[in-house]
């Protein structure tokens, strides 16, 4: 999925994004291991990629859009951070070196929408990461799927960057289709409005878990949060910590 126009107003649209969370997740889970090196996958305008470099990892951020890579780079080079940004497809890695530790936080995973794809990413991962490197990622639950997502519309009256979101079934089992319309203004006062499909789809815990283990992983823990909290029947977000 390339987000073409999307790239623009991403960070307005995802201010409230819980970054520093997630950071604070990444760092208690790998306290007990040596990480220096982290690859992070989907990587988008560098958000997380930024806050991990300014931690004092060597980031490396992949992402498919080149409008994402060049809002991230521009980001870094303002904030005077040094990292490395590619763009590559994650189900395709290739000519990269090894990393201690993956990411892929921000649900970026859910937009692989094939099983097969999904293993192949696993698989290109466990290839680039060092041994007892580590994998961490969040991706959508089922219930936020089918009971969050279906069939809802949500928006945004914010000045800057009005939206309406609207969420329909996918073709495929636990696939949700987004219909994007965004309102961008211009300097004339008037607005430009744009629309954009973004397609997810989402696994049970238990196929996320047989992927992984077929791609060579050894699944630490599953959890319904940032901070260490159970799943549960109404978890929204899960989160997997993984070893090679």
């Amino acid at each position: 999925m390339s987000y073409e126009q999307f790239a623009y107003v991403y960070d307005e649209l995802m201010e409230d994004v819980p970054y520093d969370e997630w950071l604070s997740f990444f760092e208690k889970e790998t306290k007990d291991h040596e990480i220096s090196s982290v690859l992070d996958l989907g990587c988008g305008t560098g958000a997380m990629s930024l806050r991990l470099a300014q931690k004092g990892y060597h980031v490396t951020g992949v992402d498919l859009s080149e409008d994402m890579l060049v809002i991230a780079q521009e980001k870094a080079m303002r904030q005077k951070v040094s990292l490395h940004f590619l763009q590559q497809d994650m189900t395709k890695l290739e000519g990269l070196p090894t990393f201690d530790a993956a990411v892929i936080f921000c649900d970026s995973l859910n937009y692989i929408l094939e099983e097969e794809a999904v293993l192949r990413t696993f698989v290109g991962i466990h290839r680039h990461l060092k041994e007892g490197g580590m994998l961490l990622f969040d991706v959508h639950s089922l219930y936020k799927m089918e009971h969050v997502f279906l069939q809802q519309t949500f928006g945004s009256l914010d000045e800057h960057v009005p939206f309406i979101w609207q969420c329909f079934a996918g073709e495929l089992p636990h696939s949700i289709e987004h219909e994007l319309s965004f309102f961008v203004e211009e300097d004339n006062g008037l607005y430009r409005r744009f629309d954009e499909l973004h397609k997810q789809r989402s696994l049970a815990p238990e196929t996320y878990v047989q992927l992984l283990e077929q791609a060579g992983f050894t699944v630490r823990k599953q959890l319904g949060g940032p901070h260490g909290e159970p799943i549960g029947e109404e978890s929204e977000r899960l989160f997997f910590v993984c070893s090679k």
